[in-house]
């Protein structure tokens, strides 16, 4: 049986790690496999300290990114070599920005304020230009399912005005971080999706587990 690990940027905000873990835990149920979570920075463990602790000799592993910017292009290759003395290991494709996340953050609207007039989606951000167009792509792919105009707001962006006062903030993070403390608290605001994201998770091992 091939074991599944997420692999997470990780954080310092100290409810990170429990949703990364009940993600992990309930993309696992769904694909009935044994799973372990790992963290490229401040949380434990490590790809290899997870790799060293499976039962199963062999694993997939899905990193919970929504961009191929630094972390997707440099830190996960170097972790994925330390870790593959330890186990036999495949790269799945990151969650990234596609239609099925457009359609996660859709539900998690119709469910959190389905009247709201506009809505704001809230990436931690990135420097790269090609990415940070995936999230205008992103946002019109959510406009055009939920009938509403959806801006973008980077949280470590230089401009973080939010030009509705009526938005729903849709924050596309995948657990708790502290970035998300810069969503004003007058604003309407739905959380982290962690266990939203499970069935895309799934995807990404089984289409691994195909390709392998």
């Amino acid at each position: 049986m091939t074991a599944l690990i997420t692999l997470s940027h990780g954080s310092r905000h100290p409810r990170a790690k429990e949703g990364i873990r009940a993600l992990t835990e309930a993309a696992a149920e769904t694909l009935g496999v044994e799973w372990a979570d790992a963290h490229l920075e401040f949380d434990r463990p490590t790809l290899a300290e997870a790799a060293a602790a499976l039962d199963s000799p062999r694993a997939i592993v899905v990193p919970l990114l929504f961009t191929r910017a630094f972390h997707a292009k440099v830190d996960v290759p170097a972790h994925l070599a330390e870790a593959r003395a330890h186990c036999d290991l495949t790269l799945a494709e990151p969650l990234g920005t596609g239609p099925d996340i457009a359609e996660v953050l859709h539900k998690r609207l119709l469910i959190d304020a389905p009247s709201a007039p506009h809505a704001t989606l809230f990436p931690v951000g990135t420097s790269d230009t090609e990415q940070a167009a995936n999230y205008t792509r992103l946002a019109s792919d959510l406009a055009r399912l939920a009938g509403i105009e959806v801006s973008v707001v980077q949280a470590t962006g230089g401009d973080r005005r939010f030009v509705d006062r009526h938005t729903h903030v849709l924050p596309l993070f995948v657990t708790h971080g502290t970035l998300l403390d810069r969503i004003p608290l007058h604003l309407s605001a739905s959380g982290p999706l962690t266990t939203d994201l499970a069935d895309v998770v799934a995807n990404r091992y089984r289409a691994a587990e195909k390709d392998a």
